[in-house]
């Protein structure tokens, strides 16, 4: 069985730490996404597309706040700072944003430059994990997680970007890490960003790229009722 055009993996001894650092942590807060124990926690946002003729123009999350007249801060979500939980939806602001921010998706373009930057703080660039969401039931050994099963292949850290779903589908990988442990970067299935547990060397490089980025704590909450600052209806 091949995924991203890696065999999967059978041995899935390399991935024991991040079972049991998971699967210690509180759910639904980024140390059950990545583990606690870094010096250093980052959440990357999914930028919104605006179509402009036939190019997809990347829209940060800070300004659709500011033409909203809600506040950007570091536990923003989607619908408290469009307003409403039809933005979750089909809708869209058309001179602001037309598709909304990927949930579960980190776009292929953002994954390319988050793993430009990561590959170049491990010594094992070419000696990555990825785990891969399982939609088919695959014969496989998967990784068991608290909040999902993997498939887990190798390959370079370029393989972040690799689309892992069969086309026209689009799907990154859900978590990944090198050899060395140096870093590990989750993008849940739910959410509208991805998260990454790091040094501070790297959090630092990380603000001071073109990706949207806030700094995070392993204790923070990471669904949609952790925007309080913004408050909005429950979802009906």
């Amino acid at each position: 069985m091949f995924l991203a055009g890696r065999p999967v993996e059978t041995d899935l001894s390399p991935a024991a730490w991040l079972v049991d650092a998971l699967s210690a942590a509180p759910p639904g807060t980024v140390a059950s996404l990545v583990p606690a124990a870094f010096p250093a926690h980052a959440r990357v946002l999914h930028p919104a597309v605006r179509y402009d003729g036939d190019d997809d123009v990347d829209v940060r999350w800070d300004s659709v706040a500011a033409a909203n007249g809600t506040t950007a801060h570091r536990l923003m979500q989607w619908p408290g700072i469009t307003g409403s939980w039809d933005y979750v939806g089909e809708d869209d602001q058309p001179d602001l944003w037309n598709d909304t921010p990927a949930p579960g998706h980190l776009p292929s373009h953002v994954a390319a430059e988050l793993a430009a930057l990561l590959g170049a703080a491990t010594t094992a660039p070419d000696r990555c994990c990825f785990g891969i969401c399982d939609e088919e039931g695959v014969a496989a050994p998967h990784l068991v997680l608290p909040a999902c099963e993997l498939l887990v292949v190798s390959g370079p850290v370029t393989l972040a970007a690799a689309n892992v779903a069969p086309e026209p589908q689009e799907q990154s990988p859900a978590l990944w890490w090198p050899a060395d442990r140096a870093w590990c970067v989750a993008t849940d299935p739910e959410l509208m960003s991805t998260y990454v547990a790091c040094s501070t060397e790297v959090l630092d490089a990380l603000l001071a790229s073109r990706l949207e980025v806030h700094p995070a704590r392993a204790g923070d909450p990471v669904g949609y009722a952790a925007d309080t600052v913004n408050p909005v209806a429950p979802r009906s």
